[in-house]
């Protein structure tokens, strides 16, 4: 074995005293009761002076890394906006306290002035990210990026190049890499905690709900028209795997396709719309009326008004106006509800990637095999196993959706710009490149039934 530590550097490496143990990071909790992982001080300093941004799309990310600045004004000021829809517009504008004359309706807006920031935060539509991230680095801004990069190969590299020339600095938000529970996984795997490595499964659970309100019938539903599911959704895991392994993947065969959100699966009696006297709405788990009406789910989308006691009308406006009231089975809807992907990582390392859309829960799980031990974890906790000694050791946390890498990664960032040094990201442009490569890869795989090589 080429790399081994003993227990006692295990221990160390993971902060903890022997046995099972907790980790605790700073914790707070956002309006919805979720926790939220704060940034470590000590780690993420302030700067002389907060970098100043403007935040292209003031939707569900733009506003996770607008709030950074809200928490901590000392380190990031919001100075501009653009976002089309007039009500989140607003809404940004009076968070961030931006003055009038820099809220925009388009990004393009945005450009049309000299520069006045440090820095483009970019949460636009997926198919929305080439043309401001290009026009921000020809004009000197440094960006955050959210994923997929683009939908294009060639617009990944023509990023990629145009960054490196400029010397400007681009962080892609593969938020993962920054969550304290793959942090801890890599260590383990690059330190020899576990031996040598030798395998890898990696599973995400979309849960059903999910899978239905954004790749049915949400703004991905279209892969052509946005991004494949493997990009849109599942770009992190891929990134994670690279990350974590450390070594080049080499070879992918992918599988999976729709299976269940098509018009022959419609049960008898169902209407285009949920609310419009469906006979089997009250017995179908996507039923829209149960989902957004009954239950309250997932109704950030509809920036409903102040006053909650006008949510259930603005909300069934929206189910009698939009896709988000159509039946799943009556969607123009083409993404993957389930899909495999097999890899080869350089010196005979596999790793297999599953995301499955029908599950009752969400959250990453991960299995690491090595020679003299193994790992298994499931996003907020792992049990890592020596095989000599049959000891146990233990790994817990309690987190946010992404694993408390948000703000870490917004962290992170802000830390760069700030010294103007691209080598302290954690995800910049050059490694999201790569496995951003392997989801076009896989997607071209699945679509060819082939074993396809990873060209870098």
């Amino acid at each position: 074995m080429k790399k081994q530590v003993s227990r006692r550097n295990l221990l160390k490496t993971m902060s903890l005293a022997a046995g099972g143990f907790f980790v605790t990071p700073l914790q707070g909790f956002d309006e919805l009761g979720n926790h939220l992982h704060f940034p470590d001080p000590k780690q993420y300093p302030n700067p002389e002076k907060p970098v100043t941004a403007i935040t292209l799309g003031a939707g569900n990310r733009g506003n996770v890394y607008g709030n950074y600045a809200s928490k901590y004004p000392e380190q990031l000021d919001i100075v501009g906006v653009a976002e089309p829809i007039k009500i989140r517009n607003d809404r940004y504008l009076k968070q961030h306290d931006i003055p009038k004359k820099h809220s925009f309706v388009t990004w393009e807006h945005v450009f049309e002035m000299p520069k006045f920031a440090d820095a483009i935060i970019i949460t636009t539509p997926d198919d929305l990210h080439y043309g401001p991230c290009m026009k921000a680095l020809e004009m000197g801004y440094d960006v955050l990026l959210e994923k997929p990069i683009s939908p294009s190969e060639k617009e990944c590299r023509d990023i990629l190049d145009l960054a490196e020339k400029t010397g400007r600095i681009v962080a892609v938000c593969h938020v993962l890499r920054y969550a304290p529970y793959f942090v801890e996984l890599r260590k383990l795997i690059q330190n020899g905690s576990i031996g040598e490595l030798v395998s890898v499964q990696h599973f995400e659970p979309i849960e059903h709900v999910h899978m239905a309100h954004s790749f049915v019938r949400g703004n991905w539903h279209n892969s052509k028209a946005t991004t494949p599911i493997i990009l849109a959704k599942s770009c992190h895991d891929l990134d994670i795997l690279r990350w974590m392994i450390g070594k080049p993947c080499e070879k992918i065969t992918a599988f999976g396709g729709l299976k269940w959100f098509r018009e022959e699966n419609k049960p008898e009696g169902a209407t285009p719309r949920c609310m419009d006297g469906c006979k089997v709405e009250k017995e179908c788990p996507y039923s829209a009326m149960k989902i957004y009406y009954r239950d309250r789910q997932r109704t950030y989308v509809f920036d409903l008004p102040e006053d909650k006691e006008k949510h259930g009308e603005a909300i069934l406006e929206y189910l009698r106006t939009t896709n988000y009231g159509r039946c799943v089975y009556q969607m123009e809807n083409d993404q993957a509800d389930h899909y495999v992907v097999n890899m080869q990582f350089a010196e005979g390392i596999t790793a297999s990637f599953s995301m499955e859309a029908f599950t009752s829960y969400h959250g990453r799980r991960t299995r690491i095999m090595g020679s003299h031990g193994d790992i298994v974890g499931d996003m907020s906790q792992f049990v890592h196993t020596d095989f000599l000694t049959g000891e146990k050791t233990e790994w817990k946390m309690e987190t946010d959706g992404h694993g408390g890498g948000d703000w870490n990664l917004v962290a992170d960032w802000i830390q760069a710009v700030a010294k103007q040094d691209k080598n302290l990201l954690t995800s910049g442009i050059d490694a999201s490149v790569e496995s951003h490569i392997m989801g076009f890869v896989a997607e071209k795989s699945r679509l060819a039934g082939t074993v396809e090589e990873v060209r870098l």
